[in-house]
């Protein structure tokens, strides 16, 4: 590259055709050429006469100016010229380019690829060996780093993505380091900001063996930890003062649809930080929700901040739910007190739910989470109760006096197991035995890694009888193997008992703390779902159930890895990213945020990550030539003054209007392309959901294909290609319908794509559910069923009925008596008719549908039927022998009819009308 001062030329070469101006001038000037002299005798007739219209002999000087200098403007554009270009690296030697990965790299992702894709072309140009190391973990144990060309390193830079968690380098960098070419290594190094492990130890090592330039973040980083305790917080890490976003509390709404729930405000900055490393802030932010409200969140995240540092997933540690208490009110006397169960269920359960008091009619209203029967029988709101627990509600009951002298107990209901009356004593002064400690708890169950102390002994219980699930609803004994605890499922809730009462009467352990661990661990249990259940320190493993990726996007666990209890306590890594996992009942949030410590950069050159790589010339140059020229056709138009110069002015405005059209637009746009939905609306192309699965949107793609050559042969539509839909970032508001193949295990999308997705059904798109299983639903084979349920759930769907004979979509273009696909047989839903809509008298159909069903439902595998290769040759087979093909055919068939269904919405449903019209055109007639 050429420089000039604040100028450079990719191309100065060209820049030589410059000195053919001075030619160019002459031989235009020398135009048009001198007339050739010829005696004609006649001359003198005309001599004294004066043209009133003359014609220049030659071209006016101002008019070759503008054409010399149109190209010259085209000669300077060609040549590559870039305002204030950056100067190029001037080594030679191996270049490493050292890119963080961690999820503080997530929100300017694009820009950090832009970075080392740059920095690896040029190097390519040059020469140099390059080294590329993706600092997520994944190179640790690989060896030494491998230098290639920097072409060859483009594919796996492309495919990097940010990982959730911080940034990892490997261990050894000397060891990494170890095969670098000779000369002297230059490093860029684009950095996060932030200091990792292992990160000092490797600038060293760089700076030794050369240069060093660190890129650092354009924005600064901002995080979200977790702060444990009795009240716990939520704490926002930042590294600059100044104001800080928003907390949003994010959850499902009563519609199903995650969004933001509330919004919580951080609170003052409290410095934090070593001296010389930074003073960065914290703040904490107060979880001040009401427990209906917060137990329905399922994560926190910083407002606007897109990585999983920024994410808080909610676990037994953000929820506190609402227990009511419902026995005998306690005496007046602090004697009494003492001796009352509510006493020790309230001193137990305070700490960690919040606790009402009252009877069982009152406390049913309140809606609680949990309810506390202490020693109660016989209670006349039972069947409320039993319809409160088949809803989802936790019954924990104690055993007392009262229920051990009951002669109707065997009648009791919700209880985990049927009972003795009468109770045991085991312990008492009429028995010969001693009372019984409380036996280990199973490793997997409910209590595991709760160790009951030796001095916790009961005395007397009420004894279960003996059946064949007792041993499976028993989730603690005694050391003779009698229940201490039963619990038992009933509908979407349970029934939990202690065999013993809730004071100190028949047994020590309401006085020990084991008895608040296991009220804790019950009441973490309460409608179990992700992060709503206690953290599972002590299990030995833990499968992941729902991970986040770098961006903080939360999508199922495709093929779960269990999680040693140990690696788990050190956090989020590679192979355990962030998100919930598992350990039998119970689960736990593993968190990415972190407390933000910035990093130094002793030795290196700091490279400003906001400076403009250098702005190019050419288009604005071109555009420049072109408007010269349209000038110089205005100028001759207007110099010619013939009859043509307006036709002549009217297309150089026109070429002009062109020109501005198309005008390049500024820089920071550059990487911005017209989105495929734009083709679609243009072209009416179908659209089709990516599921991430190659080979289903491979189907979904030929099917759609082969849909559109079948509608542009037989019809007036006539569509593109189909277009393939991201539905978390792509725009439906142009789309009119949409195919979506339900995959298993298919990641759910955004609660904004849910959010664009219900507005594209309210404003007439339709969505085309295939769950694809047509050939195994209703034989006892796996079906989508369950996929498509969660991926529909935030949906605003309207009721569904299977497809009635007379539906407007049996004779939108075709007449139709069903929907097959590369299956047949299995119904097909949509939106269900409205009540009272029957066939009047006469008519053949009823007005079934006229805004067009949003949703159309079936498994019956439609793209696989329409699916075309190249050759416009079937891709699956349908049927056998000309059973198949008719089957085909009735498939493209039910395709017209829906596309044309979509597009024309309830014209066809205006055939309802035609015999009343016929009939009164049959009595007009008569009456003539």
């Amino acid at each position: 590259m050429l420089i000039l001062g604040p100028l450079g030329f990719a191309a100065p070469l060209i820049l030589t055709a410059l000195v053919a101006l001075p030619a160019l001038w002459l031989i235009l000037r020398a135009l048009p050429p001198s007339p050739r002299r010829q005696e004609f005798p006649g001359a003198a007739l005309l001599a004294g006469l004066t043209d009133r219209h003359p014609v220049a002999r030659r071209t006016p000087w101002w008019l070759l100016l503008l054409r010399l200098l149109a190209v010259a403007a085209l000669i300077v554009a060609f040549a590559g010229p870039v305002w204030q270009p950056q100067p190029r690296d001037a080594q030679t030697g191996p270049l490493l380019v050292v890119l963080d990965a961690g999820w503080p790299a997530a929100p300017d992702w694009p820009q950090r690829q832009a970075r080392a894709e740059r920095a690896l072309t040029e190097a390519a140009a040059a020469g140099r060996p390059v080294a590329l190391l993706i600092a997520d973990g994944a190179a640790a144990g690989q060896g030494p780093l491998a230098f290639q060309t920097g072409s060859d390193l483009l594919p796996a830079l492309r495919a990097a993505r940010p990982a959730a968690w911080t940034t990892a380098l490997p261990d050894d960098a000397d060891a990494a380091l170890s095969a670098t070419p000779p000369g002297q290594l230059a490093t860029l190094w684009i950095s996060d900001g932030l200091d990792h492990p292992n990160r000092a130890a490797w600038l060293a090592a760089l700076t030794a063996r050369g240069p060093v330039t660190v890129v650092p973040p354009a924005a600064p980083v901002l995080s979200l930890t977790l702060e444990g305790g009795q009240t716990p917080a939520l704490i926002l890490h930042s590294l600059t003062a100044g104001q800080v976003p928003q907390v949003e509390a994010i959850g499902p709404d009563p519609q199903g649809t995650l969004r933001a729930l509330a919004r919580l405000n951080p609170g003052d900055p409290v410095a934090q930080g070593q001296q010389g490393q930074g003073q960065g802030q914290r703040r904490a932010v107060a979880i001040d929700l009401p427990p209906e409200l917060r137990n329905r969140i399922t994560r926190y995240q910083i407002e606007g901040v897109a990585h999983a540092g920024a994410v808080v997933l909610a676990d037994d540690r953000l929820r506190r739910h609402k227990v009511a208490l419902v026995g005998d009110a306690a005496g007046a006397a602090e004697g009494q007190e003492l001796l009352s169960p509510m006493h020790y269920l309230r001193r137990a359960l305070i700490p960690v739910a919040d606790v009402i008091e009252g009877g069982l009619a009152d406390v049913l209203d309140a809606a609680p989470d949990v309810i506390v029967l202490a020693d109660q029988v016989g209670l006349p709101e039972t069947g409320r109760l039993a319809e409160w627990v088949q809803a989802g509600g936790l019954l924990i009951r104690f055993a007392g006096p009262r229920m051990a002298a009951s002669d109707r107990l065997d009648a009791e209901p919700l209880l985990p197991v049927a009972l003795r009356p009468g109770g045991r004593d085991v312990g008492g002064a009429l028995s010969w035995g001693d009372p019984r400690a409380v036996a280990p708890f199973a490793a997997q169950g409910l209590f595991a890694g709760l160790t009951p102390p030796a001095e916790v002994t009961v005395r007397a219980q009420l004894i279960a009888q003996p059946s064949p699930d007792l041993s499976s609803r028993t989730i603690a004994a005694l050391v003779d193997g009698t229940p201490l605890i039963t619990r038992m499922a009933e509908g979407q809730g349970q029934v939990v008992l202690f065999h013993v009462t809730a004071n100190a009467e028949w047994s020590n352990l309401p006085l020990s703390g084991l008895f608040v661990q296991m009220l804790d661990r019950l009441i973490g249990s309460a409608r179990a779902a992700p992060g709503d259940a206690p953290a599972a320190e002590t299990a030995d493993y833990l499968v992941p159930q729902v991970l986040l990726d770098g961006w903080g996007r939360a999508s199922p666990a495709a093929d779960p890895v269990p999680v040693a209890a140990q690696d788990f306590a050190r956090g989020p890594g590679p192979g355990q990213p962030a998100g919930i996992y598992a350990a039998g009942e119970r689960r736990a949030a593993l968190n990415a945020g972190t407390a933000l410590t910035p990093a130094l950069w002793d030795g290196a050159a700091i490279e400003d990550a906001a400076a403009q790589s250098g702005r190019a010339l050419a288009a604005p140059l071109i555009a420049l030539a072109v408007l010269l020229m349209v000038l110089d056709a205005l100028a001759t138009a207007a110099l010619s003054r013939r009859r043509r110069s307006a036709a002549t002015t009217t297309a150089a405005a026109a070429a002009l209007l062109m020109l501005l059209a198309a005008w390049p637009a500024p820089r920071a746009m550059a990487q911005e392309v017209p989105p495929e939905t734009a083709r679609a609306a243009d072209e009416v192309a179908l659209a089709y959901v990516l599921t991430g699965d190659e080979a289903v949107d491979e189907t979904s793609y030929q099917g759609l294909t082969g849909l559109s050559r079948v509608l542009s042969l037989r019809t007036s539509v006539e569509p593109g290609a189909p277009v393939g839909i991201d539905l978390d970032s792509d725009d439906l508001s142009v789309l009119t319908f949409l195919y979506w193949p339900v995959t298993a295990g298919q990641p759910a999308p955004s609660p904004m794509a849910y959010l664009r997705l219900n507005h594209f059904l309210r404003s007439g798109g339709m969505i085309l559910f295939d769950t694809r299983d047509g050939d195994v639903t209703g034989v006892g084979g796996p079906d989508g069923r369950a996929d498509l349920a969660s991926l529909a759930a935030p949906l605003d769907v309207p009721p569904l009925a299977p497809i009635p004979e007379d539906h407007v979509l049996t004779r939108s273009f075709y007449l139709l008596q069903g929907f097959p696909g590369r299956w047949q047989g299995a119904p097909v839903w949509a939106e269900a008719p409205p009540a009272g809509a029957e066939a009047d008298e006469g008519m053949p159909f009823r007005n079934l549908n006229d805004g067009v069903s949003p949703v159309i439902i079936g498994g019956n595998s439609w793209a696989e039927a329409w699916a075309l290769d190249d050759e416009g040759m079937p891709v699956f087979p349908v049927g056998r022998g000309y059973e198949g093909e008719r089957q085909r055919e009735m498939a493209f068939r039910f395709g017209v009819n829906l596309v044309m269904y979509v597009l024309t919405g309830n014209y066809k449903s205006d055939q309802v009308h035609v015999p009343a019209l016929l009939d009164r055109l049959r009595i007009e007639e008569m009456q003539r």
